[in-house]
């Protein structure tokens, strides 16, 4: 009985923290520090992104950055108020554009990153905080830091990433002006369209790195 015991006592924990993935939750900086780290790891050591292979760069941040970031909510925010008059098929393609165009961003410019360094800065965080800054400082030879804040909430299955400030500038504050323009001139397809442009260009000025998947 006392060997049952233990087993169902196990089995009882083991669907607590199940239930209750608080438990195993990264803290925010350090999931921040680690996603970055093993992607530079990665860019210094691999032959084809040191390169410049931006399909395998797409793979990469698909595979390691993707996943700790929240593009519903990324999009809503720069959509802001329009978001509510949007059909379901135009939410479903906002969040779909918007996140390639922001993939495709990243990816190109991680193929300039070459002797640069990312400083995190200490978190003041409660133990009851949902919702924080992960600040950060890209270093480079002869230049000025430059300040990279994550603004980061908290989930039943993580922290995830709804804000990037680049240098005090919002990523959702700064694409939400010109959206506005954009469905106030053409409308919420004319914006899907727009952001779609937007990939293809980038696609195209970095063709010549693209090499085969």
């Amino acid at each position: 009985m006392n060997a049952l015991n233990n087993v169902l006592r196990i089995a009882a924990l083991a669907a607590m923290l199940w239930i209750d993935p608080a438990w195993a939750i990264t803290a925010p900086d350090v999931l921040a520090k680690t996603t970055t780290q093993e992607v530079l790891s990665i860019l210094k050591t691999d032959k084809e992104l040191k390169s410049g292979n931006l399909n395998k760069v797409y793979e990469l941040v698909e595979a390691k950055v993707l996943p700790h970031f929240d593009f519903d909510r990324m999009t809503q925010l720069a959509i802001g108020r329009y978001w509510q008059k949007a059909t379901p098929q135009q939410k479903e393609s906002l969040v779909r554009e918007f996140k390639n165009l922001l993939v495709r961003t990243y990816a190109t410019s991680l193929t300039a990153f070459t002797n640069q360094t990312v400083e995190f800065k200490p978190l003041a965080m409660k133990p009851d905080d949902s919702d924080v800054t992960v600040k950060t400082e890209v270093k480079q030879p002869g230049g000025q830091p430059i300040p990279i804040d994550y603004s980061m909430y908290k989930t039943d299955i993580g922290w995830k990433v709804y804000d990037v400030a680049i240098d005090g500038v919002s990523l959702v504050i700064n694409y939400r002006a010109s959206f506005g323009n954009t469905i106030r001139q053409s409308g919420m397809d004319g914006l899907i369209g727009t952001l779609q442009a937007k990939t293809r260009n980038i696609q195209t000025s970095g063709s010549g790195k693209t090499g085969s998947k």
